[in-house]
């Protein structure tokens, strides 16, 4: 755990979907960090400049105001540009999405989670990687626990306005719909039962499910301890099948093609994915009394 100065100079990036969403929080939160540390706001408009103005941050201490996909776009950044390790991060939560800062232990309300940016501590703690570099701050799910991809509901709401524009769209997607729905239905043992997987799961290269045994959920945890914590149910017919529990610094999961929801988004599909955990990759700046807390995560 370490000590955060007050009068550490801020880089307050402020993500566009928070001003929209709740401009007033925004304005509260940024009152708070003005008052009490010497702070440059950023006002990107879109990704190519949240990324331009997190990279000019130089020795100023960086604040998000913004929602978990914005907190999880941060950290992808700073680790893409390997400054994780010595950049302590802080976020202010604004926006519909923040149940990933929540379990984090960041203070919900824009006063309490700005004083703690102030008056807070750094707690250090593990990250999940991919092999693409892809990163996992809370915790990663199989099958995804939403039905529809969020990027997928993203593109039907774009759909939407295109098939406002010109009607012979709407045709094309209605034959595409039939003929998808047309397809004969594969038995279990050719695919997995809607909302199930069949997927090997291993951690450290011991077999924790293989292909054989249809899986109802697989969660992927990390800590702050260089493990991560693994659960994987199995699908029961009767009654429900004791979870499979494991922990470890390397899961792979293989298999048909599945989706997978890490942090705030839904990626895949894939047919082979290896997380590694790194130790203590990043730090977040927490109320002292949840920094100091090691059950978190």
């Amino acid at each position: 755990m370490t000590e955060v100065a007050t009068s550490d100079q801020l880089l307050v990036v402020i993500d566009p979907v928070a001003r929209r969403t709740d401009g007033e929080a925004v304005r509260i939160a940024k009152d708070v960090l003005s008052a009490g540390a010497t702070t440059k706001v950023c006002l990107p408009e879109g990704p190519e400049e949240f990324a331009r103005a997190l990279q000019r941050k130089g020795s100023r201490r960086p604040v998000v105001i913004g929602d978990d996909r914005a907190l999880v776009r941060t950290v992808s950044l700073l680790h893409r540009w390997r400054e994780l390790a010595g950049c302590g991060l802080s976020v202010v939560p604004v926006g519909g999405a923040q149940s990933l800062a929540r379990s984090l232990g960041v203070p919900a309300g824009a006063v309490a989670a700005a004083r703690a940016v102030l008056d807070g501590a750094e707690r250090r703690m593990d990250l999940l990687v991919d092999e693409s570099d892809g990163v996992v701050l809370g915790a990663l799910r199989i099958p995804p626990l939403t039905g529809v991809p969020e990027d997928a509901a993203e593109a039907d709401r774009h759909g939407a306005d295109l098939d406002s524009a010109r009607p012979w769209i709407r045709t094309c997607q209605s034959l595409v719909r039939t003929l998808v729905t047309a397809r004969p239905t594969r038995s279990l043992s050719q695919t997995s039962v809607p909302g199930h997987s069949r997927l090997r799961v291993e951690v450290d290269g011991i077999t924790l499910v293989d292909l054989d045994q249809p899986l109802e959920a697989l969660s992927v945890t990390p800590g702050d301890s260089g493990l991560a914590e693994v659960e994987a149910r199995p699908l029961s017919v009767g009654a429900e099948a004791t979870p499979l529990l494991a922990t470890g610094r390397r899961i792979t999961v293989s298999g048909p093609d599945f989706r997978y929801r890490a942090d705030a988004v839904v990626s895949g599909p894939v047919r082979r994915r290896t997380w590694t955990v790194w130790e203590g990759a990043w730090g977040l700046t927490l109320p002292v009394a949840a920094a100091g807390d090691h059950s978190l995560g």
